[in-house]
């Protein structure tokens, strides 16, 4: 959870634009010195409320009252915890004076009177510091696109914080293709990003994804207008190790009957269901990339047999040592001609390819029609991998023995969609790679590539496309 800057100021999230300025104004001045300062850092704190009234009259999200007496008690020595607390208030009070008014503060300690703190602030205007905003020079302007996977620009901004000139902004995916002409890099999300779109984006000079899936891009477009695109690669982010839990959550899930285990608690039954395990079972990775090989290193030690098909067996990782090693935990490996012959031998099926042209829909029909009966079938891919009547035909000739989906074939996905009636599906809401440690890596990566390409510098962490 970010600092909540209204409660170190005092004020509530929908006070006034006049309140939150005499707060700021009064933190700002409390222990500055210098009398000259003091009235020029007035003087741009009054010109750039101005400029932000409006967006603090729509903050309007009320939270607790925090007196602000309380405040000024800890900056002036009576709160027993003023050590910490004065630091923590002050670089918040700093880094709002930094992003507001232009100014490089800093402050240290220079003692304790009669128990009171005493601190030294100084604020140097703009030269100070190569991270400070000056109106006449270049921002960096980043685009999330659409409200999904808020985490995405949340934890990007936070990781940003310190670096004004460059702005994370999300934009509905109505409004994107209004605006995009303004940006210089887009996080794509889950938005459909066509040559009329990109035809507007005349700043843009990176389309990215906050993980793999670009294939809402059309890449030949974006080369076109000179638009760079790129993946992170999820190795190297927990992306991948992400996704391969989840993908054995659902295995579990599927195999222990979770949904039915819910039915016994509501019924006050124990003992039932009977589950199995994933011991001796027989596992199918469709798609041998790094979910793959994440998956393979996890799944081994359950007592599995594990086969796998990949298009080509010799491309590897950057690490091709350890991608050997991790080639050496397949039972089985075949190539796409092997698809049918390895999903009738397979207990558990598991999707992990990438969605293009030659892999939509690639769980259809007579794929289905080769899998062992009552197998199950794991999708933490995309949803565009498995054809949509295929699979709820065989649901409901109960051919298929399970279907555990983190994406879908429409997302959000369909709450009332006849598919979810069946007791053996779990999905969930696209959350496979949604995790504290890859969603913080992965907004490393972007918030560098934004410095990166603000400051001229060749771009690094990233696997282009074009």
């Amino acid at each position: 959870m970010g600092i909540d800057h209204y409660k170190i100021l005092g004020v509530n999230r929908n006070a006034s634009p006049d309140v939150v300025k005499k707060a700021y104004k009064k933190l700002v001045m409390f222990w500055h010195p210098d009398k000259h300062l003091q009235e020029e850092a007035r003087a741009k704190v009054d010109a750039k409320f101005k400029e932000i009234n409006q967006a603090y009259q729509i903050l309007n999200d009320p939270v607790k009252q925090h007196n602000y007496d309380s405040i000024i008690a800890i900056e002036s020595g009576r709160d027993p915890r003023r050590s910490e607390t004065v630091e923590s208030c002050w670089r918040v009070f700093l880094a709002l004076l930094n992003i507001h008014t232009g100014f490089f503060c800093s402050f240290s300690p220079i003692g304790v009177q009669n128990g009171v703190s005493k601190l030294s602030c100084t604020a140097d205007i703009l030269s100070k510091s190569g991270r400070m905003v000056d109106n006449n020079k270049k921002i960096t302007r980043v685009l999330f696109c659409g409200p999904h996977f808020p985490a995405s620009q949340d934890y990007t901004r936070e990781y940003l914080n310190d670096y004004p000139f460059v702005q994370v902004e999300d934009v509905p995916f109505a409004d994107v293709s209004d605006v995009i002409e303004k940006y210089d890099i887009c996080i794509v999300k889950n938005m459909k990003l066509d040559f009329n779109v990109l035809s507007r984006a005349k700043k843009m000079k990176l389309i990215m994804q906050y993980g793999v899936g670009l294939e809402g891009v059309e890449i030949d477009a974006a080369t076109k207008f000179g638009i760079k695109v790129a993946r992170i690669p999820s190795h190297a982010t927990g992306n991948a190790a992400s996704c391969a839990e989840m993908a054995i959550y659902l295995m579990l899930g599927l195999l222990r009957k979770q949904n039915e285990m819910q039915i016994s608690i509501k019924q006050r039954k124990l003992g039932d269901p009977i589950g199995e395990t994933l011991l001796g079972k027989t596992v199918f990775i469709l798609g041998y990339g790094n979910i793959g090989m994440e998956l393979a290193k996890r799944l081994k030690p359950f007592g599995v047999k594990i086969i796998a098909t990949k298009r080509n067996w010799d491309t590897h990782s950057e690490d091709s040592c350890q991608s050997n090693a991790l080639g050496d935990l397949v039972d089985e490996k075949g190539g796409h001609e092997d698809i049918h012959s390895f999903a009738s031998n397979a207990d558990i099926v598991v999707c992990c390819l990438c969605l293009n042209s030659e892999t939509v829909g690639i769980v259809n029909k007579s794929f289905i029609a080769s899998m062992r009966k009552g197998a199950l079938l794991v999708n933490i891919a995309r949803g565009g991998l498995l054809n949509y009547e295929a699979v709820l035909y065989y649901l409901e000739s109960g051919h298929l023995g399970g279907l555990g989906i983190d994406v879908a074939w429409t997302e959000p996905f369909d709450p009332d969609d006849p598919i979810l009636k069946f007791n053996n599906v779990l999905i969930t809401p696209h959350v496979a790679g949604v995790t504290e440690y890859s969603y913080r890596s992965m907004s490393k990566i972007v918030g560098d590539t934004a410095i990166q390409l603000h400051e001229g510098k060749p771009l690094t962490g990233l696997e282009f496309v074009n």
